[in-house]
């Protein structure tokens, strides 16, 4: 079982190194997907030994398969710059390959760091994924930015130990800018898609959200910053539907115009 870790990048050059360093032990080569970085991503992934592919940016989705298509090995597994993997999960893949594996597709747990904070409770933990999987019977979906691994055929899910530790935000004020930009990206998917929201679900769906994460599935218990995501997790939710709404409502007008 040879595997190629791909990762989609952007100017990711405060993350790039550490990511790439996570995954040599499991990888047998190294894709780097770049939508021509302006600062250091490109130079660092090839001093660390990746294979550096570049190709305008198409979407999440698109840019991910387009990944998979550069990798000289079926199987895949695909990481983000802002991710690693710890030791648990990086033997329990070892023990894969040495025991040359039949199985197709493999999830695991994704724990995110939340302003330096390991968050273990609410909507965010655990994040199971489906990351590595054999490319003959899997192909990314999903809606833009919210991809995600679709079988092709019904294949048999083995979940493993460890974690993919996420560094997602270092400040709230970041987390704030990221969804702004990643609520609109969304909204749009959405809409070109053909799907529809409603004001029901603008007003009835944030504060559900918020209910689910910090009290049914315990976000509380992370304190603080467990407070500060169950809160940004609910006015995500609104300006999705808000954004959404408005194209729809749009659209509307030049209909009948």
């Amino acid at each position: 079982m040879k595997i190629s870790v791909t990762i989609i990048t952007k100017n990711e050059e405060k993350n790039i190194s550490e990511c790439i360093d996570s995954v040599k032990p499991i990888a047998d080569e190294i894709i780097v997907l770049d939508s021509f970085s302006s600062d250091a991503t490109v130079e660092i992934a090839l001093t660390k030994g990746a294979i550096v592919k570049q190709e305008k940016f198409r979407g999440h989705i698109e840019q991910k398969n387009l990944a998979v298509q550069f990798a000289a090995h079926d199987f895949i597994f695909s990481i983000d710059a802002d991710e690693r993997l710890d030791s648990m999960l990086i033997d329990c893949i070892l023990k894969l390959k040495e025991n040359n594996s039949t199985n197709q597709a493999f999830t695991m747990n994704r724990c995110a760091y939340f302003c330096g904070k390991r968050i273990t409770h609410g909507l965010w933990y655990p994040d199971k994924k489906l990351r590595l999987f054999d490319r003959r019977i899997a192909i990314w979906g999903g809606i833009n930015p919210h991809d995600k691994v679709l079988l092709t055929k019904p294949v048999e899910i083995k979940h493993l130990q460890g974690n993919i530790l996420h560094y997602s935000y270092d400040s709230i004020e970041c987390c704030k800018e990221k969804r702004e930009f990643l609520t609109s990206i969304y909204a749009e998917s959405m809409f070109r898609a053909g799907k529809k929201t409603s004001l029901f679900k603008i007003f009835v769906n944030p504060p559900w959200e918020f209910f689910h994460g910090y009290f049914l599935r315990l976000g509380f218990l992370d304190g603080y910053y467990g407070l500060i995501i169950s809160i940004e997790t609910a006015r995500s939710v609104f300006m999705k539907h808000s954004k959404w709404y408005q194209l729809q409502k749009t659209k509307m007008v030049f209909a009948d115009s």
